[in-house]
C-alpha cells in the first residue's frame, strides 16, 4: 500500500526555509516572491496498516507544537489552510538515486514499532514549495525548480499552477521506484582488432589508454590464458573482466600520469632533462628518505592514509583526494560522497581509526559570473551546492569541520575542484600486535559492510580520468547517507578491538573491483561470488556490481573463526554485513554469478609491463610568456585600497560557509577555526584535542595558491608548503613533527595539436611543481604522509552561440600539514591580546608582488612571484638560505612554547596590511606600525611593497612589554623589526618609509568591508 504523508509548519508561523527560496530567487534571478511555504512529502510503500501508520505519524514525523500533518486521502493533496498560492513546484529524487532520510523513516518506523519492516518496504522523500504573492510565468517558475531547487540528473521536479493544486493537489506523485525490467546477464566480448576495443571503450566509457589495448588483448590471447580460462568455461574476455581491468587502470586508480616519464626542455636555457616517474622520484623517494630518519612516521604510502605517531598510546592518521568530476555534475551530492569517502579512508587505515576532523577546499568560478559560458551549474549554486554537501557529511556523521580554503577564478568554470581531507586516531596497538599492519590470510572471509550496491557510482573512476564535457555520464554521481556510515563506524571500531579484523579497506573508487582487487594481491587470490552481494533492487548486470561505487561500504576480511561474533556486532549496529567471497593463493581472481564463473584474471595482469605514459614537457619561463611587472605608481589612498583587498572575493570573510560547520562535536576542539574576542576571524591553524584525557594537541592547517601558476608552478607549491609550514608554528605545532600531504589538480597535459596545443608547458608546469615539493620536502625534513592527484582539470562548455569552449583550471596544489602540539594549553591564536604590547615582524620582505591580490585586484599578473629562501629554482638551492629561513622558524618556535608572545599570525595572501588588519579587528583593538621598520633587503623599497608584497616566510607577532628583551635575545641576527605597538584606540594606524601616515582605518570599518561582500 502506497500512502504520501504530507507535514508543514502551522500557516501561522513563519518558514525559515521557505523564506531563504525567496531570498534565493532575488539574489539569482531579481525576481520577487511575497511568501513562500514548503511542505514536506514521505511517501510510504509499506504493507503497514492504517493504525501502523497513524503512530508514525504521530509518533515520528509530526512536531504537534510546531507542524500539521495528514495522509493525502488519493485523490490529491491535503488541503492545507494556504490561500492565494500562485505556483506550486514539487521536487523528489528520481529513481534509484540514494535517499539518505527516506532510509531513516523507514528505520525510525521500525523502532517505535518494535517490529522489522519487510525488506521491500521503502520510503521516498520529496518537497512541494508553494509561492504566493508571485507574479511569475510558468517559464520563470520552471527556471526556478530547474535553476534552484532540482538537479535534473538526480531529481524530478514537477510545476503545478495555484488554482490547479488547490484544487486537486499534486495527485500524479508516485513513489519512484527501481523497477527493471531486465535479467543480468554476462556478455563476451570479441577482440579481433585494437581498433574494436578503442571503439568499445570510448562507447562504454572505459578510458582506456590507447597503449594499453594490445596489452589486455595480448592477455587473453596467450595459450596458458586461453587454456585456463576453458576449465571454467570462459573464452573470450566477458564486460565483467573489461570493466575490472578499466578500473584497475584508470588515471584515477593507477596515477598513470604521475608514474610516466617526462622529458623535460627549458626553451629559454635549453636545460634538458628527464624524470622518469614522479611520483617514484618525487614523492616516494623523498618520503622513504625521510621514514627512516624520523622514528614517528608509522605508516606511509601503501595504505588508505598516513599513519603517524601521536603520543606513547595513540598514532594519528592522515589522508586527502578530491571529488571533482562528480561535484561539477551534481554539486551536493558530489561533495557530500567526496566528504564521507575520504572519511572510509580513515576508517579503513591500517585496523581502522576513528574519526576526529575533516577539512575542505573548493575553487569555483567567480560566483557573481554573468559571461557568455554556460557551465553546467553556476557557480553560485554549485558553491551553494557543495557547501551543503560537506556540511551534512560531517555534521551528520558526527566529525567536526574545523578548517577549510575557498578560491574564485573563472578557468574552474570548466571543472570545479572540491578537496576533502580527513583525520583520525588509532590505538598503537591492537591485541598486542601493531594497529597499521593488516593483511588477509589465506582462507579469511571475505565481507561486505554498510551500504547496498546499485547503479548510482558506475564507472566514477573513469569518469574521473577524463575531461568534463557533453558526453560525461552522469551516472557516476551520488548521494551519500552519513546515518549509515556513522553506524558502520562505530560498528567496526568495537570489531576493530576484539580484534576480529585481519584486513579492512573502503569501497571507493572502482567499488568491490578495487578493494577486493587490491587486497586479493596482499592475499594471493580471491574467489568472489557475485549474487551474494546484497542489492538495493533487482536488474542489475554483473559487470554493475562489481564495479558500482555506491557509498557507505567496506570490505573486511575475517578469520571463519571470529565470523559469528563479527556477525553479532553488525546486527548489534543495525549494519548488514554480507560474506561475498573468500581469500585464496592461487594467484587469480574469480569471480562467480549464478553458479557460473563470469570473471578469470591473474593478479598478474595488473602489475604487467604495461606502456609507460609518455609526455614531452616545455618549460615557458616568464619571460617568454612576456610576463613583466606592471609600470604602477603608489597608490594615493592606502585607506581605499585596503578597504577594497578586505573586501575582494579571495580574501573576505568566509564565516557564512564557517558558521554552517560544527567544529565543536566530540568536545575536542582547542583552538577554534574562528578566533578573536568576537570569535570571527579565521585562525592560522586549528588544534584539536583527539583524546580527551591527555592535553597534548593536534594542529591541523592547509594552504593553495593557485595564482601563483600563472607565473611559475614551482614557486607555487614552495609558497603553499611554507604557508602551512607557518601555520602549523603559529600555533604552536613542532617544526620537526610536521606531516603533509600534497593534493595535485592539474588540467590535462597530453600534446594534442588542436584538443590540447599548450599540453606540453602544462607537462613542464607538473614536473617543475613535483620538483617543488622535492626540494621542499627534503630541506625541511617534511614526510608526505599521504596524497592524491587528480588530472583532467578541463570542461568543454558552451558559448553564446552554440560553439563549445574548452576552459582549463589553474594548475593547483592543496597542502595539508599536520603537527603535534605538546600542550593545547600553550597553543596560540592570532588576535591582539592587549593595548601596549609591542607589534613585531619577523621575516624578510620583497618585491614580491607578482599574481598577488593586489596585483589581482588591479587587474595584473606581474612576474616578481613569491619565492621561498634558498629556493631559486629547481636543483639550485641555496642552503644557506634555506638553513636562516629554518632558523627563523625555530625561532618562532620557542618563542611560542615559552609564552613570549600574546599572538602569533603569519602573513599571507593580501601582505601585511590585510594582515595586520586581521591581528587588530580580532583583538578589538588597534595597532600602529611603521613600515620603516619592515625587515628588508631593499632599503627602498616603496610603501605599497612593504604594505602588499606577499613575500613567503613572515610573521607578525605581539609581545607583553615585559617579554621584549628576551623575545628580542632569541631573534639577535635574524631578520625582526619592531614596528610599533598595539593601541585601545581601534584604529589601524601605518606611518610610511616618509613618516607620514598612509592609513588610519578604524577596525570596525575594516571589519564591515571584510565582511560585506558575500
Amino acid at each position: 500500500m502506497t500512502k504520501r504523508l504530507e507535514t508543514a509548519l502551522k500557516p501561522h508561523l513563519f518558514d525559515p526555509e521557505g523564506a531563504g527560496l525567496c531570498r534565493r530567487v532575488r539574489d539569482y534571478f531579481g525576481w520577487e516572491i511575497g511568501e513562500s511555504r514548503v511542505i514536506n512529502m514521505l511517501t510510504l510503500d509499506t504493507g503497514l496498516t492504517e493504525e501502523e501508520l497513524e503512530a508514525a505519524r504521530n509518533g515520528i514525523f509530526t512536531n504537534p507544537v510546531t507542524q500539521v500533518s495528514a495522509f493525502a486521502d488519493g485523490e490529491g493533496g491535503v488541503r492545507w489552510d494556504f490561500t492565494d498560492v500562485d505556483w506550486a513546484i514539487w521536487v523528489g529524487y528520481r529513481p534509484g538515486v540514494r535517499d539518505t532520510a527516506g532510509s531513516v523513516a523507514i528505520e525510525a518506523i521500525a523502532d517505535l514499532l518494535g517490529k522489522a519492516i519487510a525488506p521491500a518496504d521503502a520510503a521516498y522523500t520529496s518537497r512541494l514549495y508553494l509561492l504566493k504573492n508571485a507574479p511569475l510565468s510558468r517559464t520563470q517558475a520552471e527556471t526556478i525548480a530547474r535553476e534552484l531547487l532540482a538537479n535534473e540528473i538526480i531529481q524530478q521536479w514537477k510545476v503545478y499552477r495555484g488554482a490547479d493544486w488547490m484544487e486537486g493537489g499534486p495527485a500524479d506523485i508516485v513513489a519512484p521506484r527501481v523497477i527493471l525490467a531486465h535479467e543480468p546477464s554476462v556478455g563476451e566480448i570479441s577482440l579481433e582488432s585494437d581498433q574494436q576495443l578503442a571503439k568499445l571503450s570510448d562507447e562504454r566509457n572505459l578510458a582506456l589508454n590507447r597503449n594499453d589495448i594490445p596489452i589486455i588483448r595480448n592477455y587473453f590471447l596467450r595459450p596458458r590464458v586461453l587454456e585456463e580460462r576453458a576449465k571454467f568455461g570462459l573464452s573470450a574476455p566477458t564486460d565483467v573482466e573489461l570493466e575490472a581491468i578499466s578500473q584497475a587502470r584508470s588515471d584515477h586508480c593507477n596515477h598513470n600520469t604521475f608514474c610516466g616519464k617526462f622529458r623535460y626542455r627549458d626553451l629559454l636555457t635549453g636545460e634538458r632533462f628527464t624524470v622518469d616517474n614522479l611520483f617514484k622520484t618525487c614523492i616516494q623517494a623523498p618520503t622513504l628518505q625521510l621514514r627512516d630518519q624520523k622514528e614517528w612516521v608509522v605508516s606511509v604510502l601503501w595504505d588508505n592514509a598516513g599513519v603517524a605517531r601521536f603520543d606513547s598510546r595513540f598514532n594519528y592518521s592522515v589522508t586527502g583526494e578530491t571529488h571533482n568530476s562528480p561535484s561539477n555534475m551534481e554539486a551536493y551530492g558530489g561533495s557530500l560522497t567526496g566528504i564521507v569517502g575520504i572519511y572510509r579512508d580513515i576508517m579503513g587505515v591500517g585496523k581502522g581509526s576513528r574519526l576526529i576532523a575533516g577539512l575542505y577546499g573548493f575553487c569555483v568560478g567567480p560566483r557573481d559570473y554573468s559571461g557568455p559560458l554556460k557551465p553546467h551549474l553556476h557557480p553560485r549554486r554549485l558553491l551553494d551546492g557543495i557547501v551543503e554537501g560537506v556540511k551534512d557529511g560531517g555534521n551528520k556523521h558526527g566529525v567536526p569541520t574545523p578548517f577549510g580554503n575557498l578560491f574564485f577564478h573563472p578557468s574552474y568554470l570548466g571543472k570545479c575542484l572540491v578537496f576533502v581531507a580527513a583525520l583520525g586516531i588509532m590505538p598503537k596497538e591492537i591485541a598486542g600486535k601493531p594497529s597499521e599492519l593488516k593483511c588477509p590470510a589465506q582462507g579469511d572471509l571475505i565481507i561486505m559492510s554498510g551500504g547496498r550496491v546499485g547503479k548510482d557510482g558506475i564507472h566514477g573512476v573513469t569518469a574521473s580520468s577524463e575531461s568534463y564535457g557533453a558526453t560525461t555520464p552522469a551516472g557516476h554521481v551520488q548521494i551519500g547517507d552519513p546515518y549509515t556510515q556513522k553506524k558502520m563506524h562505530d560498528f567496526l571500531l568495537e570489531a576493530r578491538d576484539e580484534d576480529l579484523i585481519t584486513f579492512i579497506t573502503d569501497n571507493g573508487g572502482g567499488g568491490l573491483s578495487s578493494s577486493i582487487g587490491e587486497s586479493a594481491a596482499l592475499a594471493g587470490g580471491a574467489h568472489v561470488e557475485l549474487d551474494r552481494v546484497p542489492l538495493k533492487y533487482e536488474g542489475l548486470d554483473v559487470w554493475e556490481i562489481w564495479i558500482s561505487e555506491s557509498q557507505e561500504r567496506m570490505t573486511v576480511a575475517v578469520n571463519p573463526g571470529n565470523l559469528d561474533r563479527f556477525m553479532a556486532l553488525s546486527r548489534k549496529h543495525d549494519v548488514e554485513s554480507t560474506v561475498v567471497g573468500r581469500y585464496e593463493n592461487t594467484g587469480k581472481l574469480r569471480l562467480e554469478y549464478g553458479g557460473k564463473t563470469c570473471a578469470l584474471l591473474d593478479l598478474s595482469l595488473f602489475s604487467e609491463d604495461f606502456p609507460q605514459w609518455q609526455f614531452d614537457a616545455e618549460w615557458l619561463a616568464p619571460e617568454i610568456r612576456s610576463l613583466a611587472e606592471p609600470p604602477l605608481s603608489e597608490p594615493g589612498n592606502y585607506g581605499t585600497l585596503l578597504n577594497a583587498l578586505l573586501s575582494s572575493p579571495n580574501l573576505c570573510s568566509r564565516e557564512w560557509i564557517q558558521r554552517q560547520y560544527d567544529h565543536e562535536v566530540q568536545g575536542g576542539s582547542a583552538v577554534k577555526f574562528m578566533t578573536g574576542r568576537d570569535r570571527d576571524i579565521p585562525n592560522d591553524a586549528a588544534v584539536i584535542r583527539p583524546v580527551l584525557d591527555s592535553n597534548s594537541g593536534l594542529a591541523v592547517a592547509q594552504a593553495l595558491l593557485p595564482a601563483y601558476s600563472a607565473i611559475d608552478t614551482y614557486h607555487m607549491v614552495a609558497a603553499v608548503i611554507d604557508e602551512s609550514v607557518r601555520r602549523i608554528l603559529a600555533v604552536g605545532g613542532k617544526l620537526d613533527e610536521i606531516g603533509g600531504v600534497d593534493n595535485f589538480c592539474w588540467p590535462g597535459i597530453q600534446y594534442d595539436p588542436v584538443q590540447n596545443p599548450d599540453g606540453r608547458y602544462k607537462a613542464a608546469q607538473l614536473v617543475r611543481a613535483n620538483l617543488a615539493l622535492k626540494d621542499l620536502c627534503l630541506a625541511w625534513s617534511i614526510p608526505l604522509l599521504s596524497g592524491k592527484d587528480s588530472m583532467y582539470v578541463d570542461g568543454s562548455l558552451p558559448g553564446a552561440f552554440g560553439e563549445r569552449h574548452k576552459v582549463s583550471g589553474l594548475p593547483t596544489m592543496l597542502f595539508t600539514a599536520t603537527g603535534i602540539v605538546e600542550d593545547v594549553l600553550q597553543s596560540q591564536t592570532l588576535e591582539a591580546k592587549c593595548a601596549g604590547d609591542l607589534v613585531y615582524m619577523l621575516g624578510f620582505t620583497a618585491d614580491e608582488l607578482g599574481a598577488s591580490a593586489y596585483y589581482d585586484l588591479l587587474g595584473y599578473t606581474g612576474v616578481n612571484v613569491p619565492k621561498v629562501a634558498g629556493f631559486a629554482d629547481p636543483k639550485a638551492l641555496d642552503k644557506d638560505k634555506s638553513d636562516a629561513l629554518l632558523a627563523l622558524y625555530r625561532a618562532v618556535q620557542t618563542v611560542v612554547a615559552r609564552g613570549l608572545v600574546a599572538s602569533c599570525h603569519g602573513i599571507y595572501r593580501g601582505g601585511l596590511g590585510v594582515h595586520a588588519a586581521m591581528v587588530a579587528i580580532g583583538g578589538r583593538l588597534g595597532l600602529k606600525i611603521d613600515l620603516s621598520k619592515v625587515p628588508v633587503l631593499d632599503d627602498g623599497l616603496p610603501d605599497d611593497r612593504r604594505l602588499c608584497s606577499e613575500s613567503c616566510g613572515r610573521f607578525l607577532v605581539t609581545v607583553p612589554k615585559e617579554c621584549a628583551p628576551d623575545f628580542e635575545h632569541i631573534f639577535a641576527g635574524l631578520p625582526c623589526g619592531l614596528l610599533g605597538e598595539v593601541t585601545e584606540n581601534p584604529e589601524l594606524v601605518v606611518t610610511g618609509c616618509s613618516g607620514r601616515q598612509i592609513v588610519g582605518e578604524n577596525i570596525f570599518a575594516l571589519r564591515g568591508s571584510w565582511m560585506g561582500t558575500i
